[in-house]
């Protein structure tokens, strides 16, 4: 087995661990390469299905071949796709304008909290990585958080040698993250090796693609020349640049978006 398999087998693995021991699971599919990835693993653990819901959170300001991609995709995989948002804040007026970190909040935050209060999701599953940005390395495999789905990074259960924890006090949310040992460059291996259908806003045009996903007015293309996921990954291999150095919020303040998570952000 080459280093793909064991990060495949692991993943499937906690797929699999997650939906033995949580009740009324849900994953998050943010349509970005990440999630994708998940999702992937996930018909993988199970045959080809994906016996969960896939929850995507709607902000409205999404690029729109993501929202083109999102139901193309999930109508070829027949997967259980369940859009949420948060329509007061919208009606409201909520956007970019009002600050970045106060958008998320309320439409990505506040948004995912929704879904899951009105579904009665116990348990998540997520396609985070410790490598994409600070905060997310003080993440476990099953992170618990309390009943408002906030999280407290300062008391996270220890996971030693492959031995995680998956019992815990009755009204706790918990949060499954089974890529959290990959980086940014094994994903891309990996989409490669098994040929994912991957949305074509990664890929350059007019010698600017986009490395992340998110809102289009707080996400921007980078600089590159790569049209193929070859080219991706050789352009990975020599980058010094980080990768959400394009998406707005990221750059706010060194510690807004540990706070952001904090208060449930994914």
């Amino acid at each position: 087995m080459d280093h793909l398999d064991h990060l495949e087998n692991q993943s499937i693995f906690i797929i699999r661990e997650a939906y033995k021991n949580f009740k009324n699971l849900a994953m998050l599919w943010s349509i970005g390469k990440d999630s994708t990835v998940l999702v992937w693993l996930a018909r993988k653990a199970f045959f080809g299905q994906v016996p969960v819901p896939l929850v995507h959170i709607d902000t409205t300001y999404k690029i729109p071949q993501m929202i083109e991609y999102r139901d193309r995709v999930s109508k070829e995989w027949g997967l259980n796709l369940v859009v949420g948002k948060n329509q007061k804040a919208l009606d409201e007026g909520m956007n970019h304008t009002l600050g970045r970190m106060v958008c998320c909040e309320a439409l990505k935050t506040q948004g995912l909290a929704t879904i899951m209060e009105d579904k009665g999701y116990t348990g998540l599953m997520l396609g985070i990585r410790r490598d994409e940005e600070g905060t997310r390395a003080k993440e476990r495999y099953f992170s618990p958080r309390n009943k408002d789905f906030e999280w407290d990074f300062k008391d996270q259960p220890p996971e030693l040698w492959d031995q995680f924890k998956t019992s815990f006090e009755e009204g706790t949310h918990i949060r499954i993250h089974p890529i959290l040992h990959w980086t940014e460059l094994n994903v891309w291996e990996y989409i490669h090796r098994e040929n994912i259908p991957i949305i074509d806003l990664y890929f350059a045009k007019d010698g600017k693609r986009y490395r992340s996903l998110g809102c289009q007015p707080c996400t921007s293309p980078i600089e590159s020349t790569a049209v193929t996921i070859p080219e991706i990954i050789e352009e990975l291999r020599n980058t010094q640049t980080s990768e959400r150095s394009g998406r707005a919020q990221d750059q706010e303040n060194t510690y807004a978006m540990q706070k952001l998570r904090a208060r449930g952000y994914m």
